[in-house]
């Protein structure tokens, strides 16, 4: 990956501008550029104002952002304060994503209602633990990782274990929403995400112990970031979780807007990459669990990972971005402000998706005098499931833990849809899998006539 340039020293070139120059500069009035936040690596492609050079549009935009800048109680290798603004771009994001995700009020009706609720927040948590364990390398097909958690089987190798840490972690972080983090507890949680991935089993759950951990691009070998010192790492942790519970705090400053500390948590951790492997999971799921504690709800159903495993390149820049301009994160917050409004929507539209299949299969259902009434909504969603998917094959364990139902629920939702004829069954070894036959929509109008 190309590193970007670092951007020229705007001082000196305010200070050798003329005054017809400068008067220019100073006329420059927006952090931004056509609506955009660019690091200087962008804008020095693009044609300057008339009259002036690029490093001199550069010093003019430096003038506003400077202006606007905050420092955080989070410091670089160097001991130098990260900083961030607030660019329209940012405050927009914000306005959209506080209306969007917090509180339960305008949560779509399809997760605000407790029979449904339970299965579309297991449909994410496994989203987000295959993804996330993606980014950094698991490979297993979809089908089998989602096979492997609905039905709670034991991961069969290093990817499927990774998938299972990175689901165990998500669960574990919804019990601390109520709870401030402490170092012990980002160490339980790497302990989570990390266990039986490592080389060396002995780091899961601990800080590394050296600094031979480097950032480099895969496919050349270059130097891309040198985390800090490994013996500043119990310190900067400690630092980061007194930021992270400081949100409460009505007399901290700069006062930092919720879902941008849970992005510098995020941040942070990439930043510092405190442990030996497993630092991209752990910092996805502190993330999350400082946008429970402040009580965006919605967030538990979305899948940033999701997005981010699309466009790694520029996930990865944005880090690279903020680290080449003097500590400015507002580069990586506006990267994942766009990720987190991408994720809602993409909610919406599965939500929208979901319930439109449902709708018809309760259209097809309700022609039948042998089915309306008679199916519950578990048992809707999975014929809703199966119409789409002929073959798909479901356990009893599935079915219990995608619907939060206790087994023998469970079990008689599946033998009724088999009694039916609209599963069928066979034992596999001890357990019993029930299959969605291929023809099971002309085996539903086939009941309606009957």
């Amino acid at each position: 990956m190309h590193i970007p340039l670092t951007p020229p020293e705007v001082f000196p070139i305010w200070s050798n501008a003329g005054q017809e120059v400068l008067g220019k500069i100073l006329d420059i009035r927006s952090p931004l550029v056509g609506g955009d936040y660019l690091h200087w690596d962008q804008l020095r492609h693009r044609p300057p104002p008339d009259g002036l050079t690029s490093e001199q549009w550069w010093a003019g935009i430096r003038f506003p952002r400077n202006a606007m800048m905050k420092s955080l109680p989070l410091v670089d290798k160097a001991g130098k304060s990260f900083e961030f603004c607030l660019p329209e771009t940012i405050l927009i994001a914000l306005h959209h994503i506080d209306k969007a995700a917090s509180g339960s009020i305008n949560a779509p009706v399809e997760i605000n209602t407790p029979e449904t609720r339970d299965r579309y927040l297991v449909h994410s948590l496994i989203e987000e633990a295959i993804t996330s364990s993606q980014l950094e390398g698991a490979a297993t097909t979809r089908t089998a990782a989602k096979s492997m958690l609905r039905e709670g089987r034991k991961p069969r190798d290093r990817s499927e274990r990774m998938i299972f840490n990175n689901y165990q972690a998500m669960e574990q972080i919804r019990t601390w929403r109520t709870e401030p983090i402490t170092p012990a507890k980002v160490l339980e949680l790497h302990s989570l995400v990390t266990d039986g991935t490592l080389d060396d089993p002995a780091d899961a759950g601990r800080l590394r112990q050296d600094n031979d951990i480097v950032i480099q691009d895969r496919r050349d070998n270059t130097l891309l970031h040198r985390p800090p010192d490994f013996h500043e790492l119990p310190e900067r942790l400690a630092r980061l979780c007194a930021f992270a519970n400081a949100d409460a705090d009505e007399t901290a400053a700069p006062f930092v807007h919720p879902v941008l500390r849970a992005i510098l948590l995020h941040f942070m951790i990439g930043y510092d990459h405190p442990f030996a492997d497993g630092n991209g999971r752990t910092a996805r799921a502190l993330f999350y669990w400082s946008m429970a504690r402040s009580g965006y709800g919605l967030m538990e159903f979305l899948s940033i990972s999701h997005f981010l495993r699309k466009a790694p390149g520029q996930y990865l820049r944005a880090y690279l971005h903020t680290e080449t301009d003097a500590g400015d994160t507002t580069y990586f917050l506006i990267h994942q402000l766009h990720v987190i409004r991408l994720a809602i929507k993409e909610l919406h539209a599965y939500l929208r998706r979901t319930a439109a299949a449902q709708k018809d299969t309760e259209r097809l259902i309700a022609a039948s005098n042998q089915l309306q009434h008679r199916l519950n909504h578990r048992q809707l969603a999975l014929i809703t499931g199966a119409l789409k998917h002929s073959g798909e094959q479901y356990r009893i364990e599935g079915h219990q833990r995608t619907h939060n139902v206790v087994y023998q629920t469970a079990r008689t939702d599946l033998l009724e849809l088999t009694d039916l004829g609209l599963l069928t069954r066979e034992l596999l070894g001890r357990a019993y899998i029930f299959t969605a036959p291929a023809d099971i929509q002309q085996r539903i109008a086939a009941l309606a006539s009957v």
